[in-house]
């Protein structure tokens, strides 16, 4: 790989990250019930990337033994976006965006026990380190509190969205990303259309901007074009390069939404994006000495 070729590969996947980010500033801008808000942005995606999986001739079937899985899957997504975007509504996009981020290390705990693979000791470490961070993100632990519901309503969508990704890898791993990702997207759409029966149509029109927006720049092709990413980066080294997400979606609240994080905030987002910087270079680790 030239220098000029890996130069741009890496622009690609930071565009892509900061696409993925503009979850949590549209997430605070769209002034729309959560449920709605993630319909519409389900709905939208799917077809969406179903066109897109058309266009490149991709194969839609899916296996009679994992479709059950992947219907668990998508309402796994759901939940997760569900809760994600009500942190966010709760709090602000640093908030919201940090306690949500704890899945890398959540996923470290949990993938050795649902896979049956051997649990590492450094894991307990960065767990604690995970829960430190989270400290300093909570004002005070009081269940009236909106920023300690916002904060705890980030870590359950952390918990969904590592669950999703161990399901989604060991059972539908074989097929396209895309593919799975339009289908996830369309179990979504459909769980939740009793909700759009007794919504007004007229407020959706006068969002329907963001909407779209998060629908094909965050959703469509922001995860598409990080996806595809993994043709010229392993995954360990996307996920590493990653973890710039948080600090791209606040940049973004910072411009557009005049949201800056206070000092707790820094301090407690500090510490969760080391422990998943390091969970993330000890996984590249280990799967550079496997090659």
């Amino acid at each position: 790989m030239t220098k000029n070729t890996n130069i741009k590969n890496l622009i690609e996947l930071n565009i892509a990250v900061l696409l993925i980010s503009t979850s949590g500033p549209l997430g605070r801008y769209i002034d729309m019930p959560v449920t709605i808000t993630i319909g519409i942005r389900a709905l939208i995606a799917g077809i969406l990337l179903f066109l897109f999986c058309k266009w490149k001739g991709f194969n839609l079937r899916i296996e009679k033994k994992d479709r059950g899985i992947l219907a668990l899957s998508g309402l796994l997504m759901g939940l997760h976006w569900l809760t994600y975007f009500y942190a966010l509504r709760l709090s602000n996009v640093a908030i919201g965006m940090l306690s949500m981020f704890t899945f890398p290390v959540i996923t470290s705990f949990l993938e050795p026990l649902i896979l049956k693979t051997r649990f590492q000791k450094i894991q307990i470490l960065l767990g604690a380190l995970v829960l430190l961070g989270v400290y300093f993100l909570v004002p005070e632990f009081d269940f009236e509190n909106d920023y300690f519901k916002a904060i705890g309503m980030g870590v359950l969508s952390a918990l969904l969205y590592s669950l999703r990704n161990i399901i989604t890898k060991n059972k539908v791993s074989n097929y396209n990303g895309s593919i799975v990702m339009m289908y996830q997207l369309a179990v979504i759409a459909i769980c939740l259309l009793p909700f759009y029966a007794v919504f007004d149509i007229q407020i959706i029109a006068g969002q329907l901007a963001p909407l779209i927006a998060l629908a094909l720049v965050t959703t469509a092709i922001g995860h598409t074009l990080f996806l595809y990413t993994f043709n010229n980066f392993s995954v360990a080294s996307a996920s590493i390069m990653s973890s710039s997400q948080p600090i791209y979606g606040i940049l973004v609240g910072i411009f557009f939404l005049n949201e800056y994080p206070d000092m707790s905030s820094i301090i407690g987002g500090s510490l969760i994006l080391t422990s998943v910087l390091l969970e993330s270079l000890r996984a590249y680790k280990k799967g550079a000495k496997k090659v």
